[in-house]
């Protein structure tokens, strides 16, 4: 079946393009600590956008992890991030990827909220939403941004070389968990397929996304996996970064990437989590599940968010303190013999 759009989605595609002009200085910018879908979709439509004559820059409010750096190498200078409070001052359109609240947006929430442009934004998050005005393109039935920014491309007939398509594919496959988490849909596949079509190399990715690991992470990996707690009558099980293991190791929080997928792993186990210490006195909660438990519904009881299977939330206190908050809560949450629906 050739990838097509629905009508309604066609003229919400077509609206949100018409705010983008040859010669602008529009920032693209995600959400903090930025993952292969934030960065894969900014990657798209960088190309996509300056194949328009759209003077486009990334400003984010966190370094690019280095295993995604390669999706910038043929844009020198592009990513602006070290920069970005003082390209987004002088922007004439803002386009947050990947969240569509000011939240996640760091140190630059202030800049973006006061600069006085128009704000798009491209999501597929569950969020009521607070950003300035401007056009919005979100569905939450979508696997990851990247998907959105392939369906402005093909709704405008823009053209999609080699170098957009890589991106677009990086942000499904990180978000889809490699092709499978429950959010891989035929439509997603459909999606994948168009990107090969389009030039890029599978195994490239992956060696550039998941091979090139330092030695640190395996070993961070290991030390994480040593503090490995499983309640099997909740159906609840979680890890925690010993404090310091990050620096010591001389790694990144990138490099937790699919720590929790450990302990979602274990048979029986609904809910799972990976406490990790991210500055005095805040502690960040990284949440996977299984079956119909909704850890976004979970997350927003302590100001989180995310996906029904994959969320997170920060909240302040020792590691302690936040663990015995948060376990009770998901104890209650799941129930005895994790007998809860987990929906509410």
């Amino acid at each position: 079946m050739p990838f097509s759009l629905p009508p309604e989605k066609l003229v919400a595609a077509r609206a949100f393009a018409e705010v983008l002009r040859p010669g602008q200085r529009v920032c693209l910018t995600t959400h903090v600590n930025p993952d292969g879908d934030g960065l894969g979709s900014e990657a798209g439509l960088i190309h996509l956008l300056r194949a328009r004559g759209v003077d486009a820059v990334i400003t984010n409010p966190t370094p690019t992890p280095p295993r995604f750096g390669f999706l910038f190498e043929d844009l020198p200078g592009v990513d602006r991030t070290p920069e970005a409070v003082k390209e987004l001052r002088r922007s004439d359109l803002i386009i947050v990827l990947d969240i569509c609240d000011l939240g996640r947006r760091g140190m630059l929430n202030e800049t973006v909220r006061d600069r006085g442009v128009p704000v798009a934004c491209l999501d597929h998050h569950i969020s009521s939403g607070m950003l300035p005005p401007g056009p919005r393109y979100i569905d939450s039935e979508a696997a990851a941004t990247g998907e959105l920014v392939f369906e402005l491309a093909v709704a405008n007939g823009w053209d999609l070389p080699e170098a957009a398509a890589r991106g677009l594919y990086v942000a499904i496959l990180t978000d889809t968990g490699g092709f499978r988490f429950s959010n891989t849909r035929p439509r997603t596949l459909r999606v994948a397929a168009e990107l090969l079509e389009a030039g890029v190399d599978p195994e490239e990715i992956y060696l550039e996304v998941y091979a090139r690991a330092p030695e640190g992470r395996p070993r961070l990996f290991a030390e994480a996996l040593q503090t490995l707690v499983v309640e099997p009558q909740h159906g609840l099980a979680w890890v925690t970064v010993p404090p310091g293991a990050i620096e010591r190791l001389g790694v990144s929080s990138d490099d937790l990437d699919g720590v929790v997928e450990f302990p979602r792993s274990i048979e029986g186990v609904r809910m799972a989590l990976l406490f990790r210490e991210v500055s005095q006195g805040r502690v960040k909660v990284s949440l996977r599940s299984v079956g119909n438990v909704d850890v976004a519904a979970f997350a927003k009881r302590f100001g989180g968010g995310g996906h029904t299977k994959a969320a997170g939330l920060a909240i302040p206190g020792s590691l302690a303190e936040v663990q015995a908050t948060v376990l009770s809560a998901a104890r209650s949450y799941l129930g005895p013999n994790g007998a809860h629906d987990g929906r509410g």
